[in-house]
């Protein structure tokens, strides 16, 4: 078949996952070096409910799966086929007529679909997780899958050990809540047969050992959005899983879970992805879990685009945020230099996240105006909007926070519960990179280098001073103006702001 030269220079990139509890397709395009998500399906297949106890898919989930496959199909047809990657995990590995439905689904889709090994699965997320978080620590990152769970330490790019189990929340309703009672005798059963699976796995993980950890698979995304609903950091303890089981229990039947912020499309497989994540955080005696923005088909498609590992994550990020919205760059390059010479003036105490706290502090001065592009009055409210809502990719759930925070409260006003919401860093320190920030765009007012001040400044007892020259200070008297509108805000934060030639 030809295909048009339209259809050849085509920017979309579409990734299908098979997987044993969803069919998902996502479809994005580069934009700025970045990944601009631009449809995204998914559909409740449950292959893994369709094995019988021979390992046979029965007819009504070859029916339900193919069905779902016509539907992804319609869009494919606009998508080159080399732009495309389509991929079955635990449940066509196990069923013994896969062939069956694999070559059907292939007809359907007019492309190759390949069947992964546990392992290629296991490492295929750990590369999304990569290409998705910042972290340069070494990683354990965690998945839940329908009918089976991957476990992965990893540093940057590299896979140090991977594991593929035959364990998945659909596989474990089906054996252990198969009644549809939610009761104790069932969660004991479920978290005992997973660490089963686990314990020749503990020592050689834990004696590698890690210092983050990462999940990106439905179980965790439906434990973030309760904790998000409840305006708590997304961040997975186990304390909040125990919390959350005592709070199924007294729901007593699947059929009747009410959780407020969990969706309905995630209850029938709930606890028992529940039951697994709590084996793991006990076996593996994990202390905290974030949600990671990648897992396998960021995985798939970051490796099938060029030079991605090439470019920094977050630099990416920024670089599309700032061609989507029209930020002025130079501006906001000029604005980052004097927050990060004020910074290193103040000589604020070097903690383990002094780099990241410095990041952090760069992107908000990177994406201050990026609610400039809707309007100038509420700029600002806009700005943090597009924060919280957009993709950001090398961006945690409470580093986003601290930026929605941060850009919202970078002029004017100060309110400083919002700076109580974030968990990214000590509310002092959150406190001290908004009053950078905030001189910092005070002194570039004039949107020029050659007129910037050389200034000295320094902290004590929560006072902050700035020395600026006579001259300066009497050729801007509205600057001026502005700094002594800033002491009044910055005593909101327990701050004070003293100028002096």
């Amino acid at each position: 078949m030809m295909i048009s030269k339209q259809h050849a220079e085509s920017p979309l990139y579409a990734i299908i996952d098979l997987g044993s509890n969803s069919f998902h397709m996502l479809i994005t395009r580069l934009l700025a070096d970045s990944v601009q998500t631009v449809d995204k399906v998914k559909r409740k297949v449950r292959l893994a409910g369709g094995l019988d106890e021979d390992n046979n898919l029965d007819d009504a989930a070859i029916s339900r799966g193919l069905e779902c496959l016509s539907f992804f199909a319609e869009r494919l047809q606009d998508i080159p086929p080399e732009n495309i990657r389509v991929v079955a995990t635990a449940t066509l590995r196990i069923a013994k007529n896969a062939e069956l439905f694999l070559a059907r689904a292939q007809k359907i889709l007019g492309t190759k679909i390949s069947l992964l090994t546990g392992l290629q699965e296991a490492e295929t997320i750990y590369l999304g997780v990569a290409h998705t978080s910042c972290s340069a620590d070494q990683r354990l990152v965690l998945d839940i899958g329908g009918a089976s769970t991957e476990i992965i330490i990893g540093e940057a790019f590299a896979v140090k050990k991977i594991t593929s189990l035959d364990i998945g929340c659909v596989t474990f309703n089906r054996r252990y809540f198969h009644d549809g009672l939610l009761s104790k005798s069932n969660f004991a059963a479920a978290i005992t047969q997973a660490k089963n699976e686990l314990k020749p796995l503990v020592k050689s993980y834990t004696d590698i050992g890690w210092q983050d950890v990462l999940g990106g698979s439905g179980t965790m995304q439906a434990l973030a959005e309760v904790l998000m609903y409840q305006k708590r950091p997304a961040i997975i303890t186990l304390d909040f899983l125990h919390d959350l089981r005592q709070q199924l229990l007294a729901c007593k039947r699947v059929a009747d879970i009410a959780i407020p912020g969990l969706a309905s499309d995630r209850k029938p497989v709930f606890a028992s992805g529940l039951a697994i994540l709590t084996a793991l955080f006990e076996a593996l005696n994990i202390r905290q879990l974030q949600l990671s923005s990648g897992a396998l088909r960021e995985g798939l498609l970051y490796e099938m685009l060029p030079d991605m590992r090439k470019i920094s994550i977050r630099q990416r990020t920024i670089n599309s945020l700032t061609q989507r919205f029209h930020i002025d760059q130079p501006h906001a390059s000029r604005v980052n230099e004097q927050a990060c010479r004020l910074v290193q003036l103040w000589q604020l105490p070097q903690a383990k996240a002094h780099s990241n706290q410095r990041q952090l502090l760069t992107t908000a001065c990177a994406l201050h105006e990026v609610g400039l592009l809707m309007e100038y009055k509420h700029h600002q409210q806009h700005g943090a909007y597009i924060i919280q809502h957009a993709d950001l990719p090398g961006f945690d759930q409470s580093e986003r926070q601290l930026l929605v925070a941060l850009v919202r409260l970078y002029k004017a006003d100060i309110n400083h519960e919002q700076l109580n919401e974030q968990s990214a860093l000590d509310y002092q320190d959150a406190c001290l990179l908004l009053a950078a920030l905030r001189l910092a765009v005070i002194l570039c007012r004039r949107r020029r280098d050659d007129v910037l001040p050389d200034y000295e400044s320094r902290i004590e007892d929560n006072s902050i001073y700035l020395c600026l020259p006579q001259d300066w200070l009497a050729q801007h008297p509205l600057i001026v103006d502005e700094l002594r509108q800033e002491h009044l805000y910055l005593k909101s934060l327990g701050l004070s702001l003293k100028i002096h030639c």
